[in-house]
């Protein structure tokens, strides 16, 4: 090859370097995304764990939304008053105090309270012991089967199995209700977080069912709501539930339940 043909492919490389750079140079123009600063300070200062608890598909979509006002500032349940804040302020506005929520599981059904039926041998998960039939042998099948699905789900290690139950710690919740999607019963729900009173327990059974399978089940007698002042407890089909809006923490139905069910 002599130095001609060295030089003209030389140039040919080069022009053609220069042409790929001019077509990169004009599409990154045409097709690049404008980019909000106010959205990129906002999500800097979400948390990033991407739960999805706010309704939103992760932190991006969030911070998008509260650009654009389609959603507000506190909007957060991880970040919770603090992070709204941070985002009130970035957006310019006052800040919006919400209410902090946290998990609680609605079972009391502890190794020494439930009845069991059988011994369970198969996969260590509750979603899996949940297709087997007696769902991982307790008698009562609505309550917590104790194999920590949402232990595993939760990123906080707010949650945790003794004594046969999921507990929650409540200083470590942030109410991102990843447990609540593990959970196969559905028996954990979110409740705020000063609530004092709460009632462990998921069951539907009739009295005589719940008093044979388990010592701490609510067996729908309704006791609770006629001592509550306040109209805050009802009994839907044999299990009580608390309005935590109506009710004042007076603990007339704590004394009042026969079976120590509300907390």
């Amino acid at each position: 090859m002599n130095m001609k043909s060295i030089m003209i492919a030389t140039l040919l490389v080069g022009l053609i370097g220069l042409f790929i750079g001019i077509v990169l140079g004009i599409a990154s123009e045409k097709f690049k995304v404008v980019v909000d600063e106010k959205e990129q300070k906002i999500r800097s200062v979400l948390p990033g764990n991407n739960c999805g608890a706010c309704g939103y598909p992760g932190c991006d979509g969030l911070a998008h939304a509260i650009a654009q006002g389609e959603a507000p500032s506190n909007q957060c349940p991880v970040g919770g008053n603090e992070v709204g804040a941070k985002i009130a302020s970035i957006l310019g506005q006052q800040a919006q105090v919400s209410t902090r929520y946290t998990a609680f599981v609605k079972c009391k059904g502890t190794c020494d309270k439930v009845t069991p039926v059988s011994d369970y041998s198969g996969i260590k998960d509750c979603l899996s012991a949940a297709l087997v039939p007696g769902k991982g042998g307790k008698m009562c099948t609505s309550g917590c089967i104790g194999l920590g699905s949402c232990v595993q789900a939760c990123d906080f290690n707010a949650i945790h199995i003794i004594n046969g139950i999921a507990v929650v710690d409540k200083e470590k919740c942030k109410g991102c209700q990843k447990c609540m999607e593990a959970c196969p019963n559905h028996l954990i729900e979110m409740v705020p977080y000063d609530a004092i009173h709460r009632v462990q327990c998921n069951s539907h059974d009739k009295g005589p069912v719940v008093t044979k399978s388990c010592q701490s089940g609510c067996i729908g007698c309704r006791l609770c709501t006629r001592v509550c002042p306040n109209g805050a407890i009802t009994v839907d089909d044999f299990l009580a539930h608390i309005d935590y809006s109506k009710c004042t923490n007076c603990g007339a139905c704590v004394e009042k339940c026969p079976r120590k069910v509300i907390q």
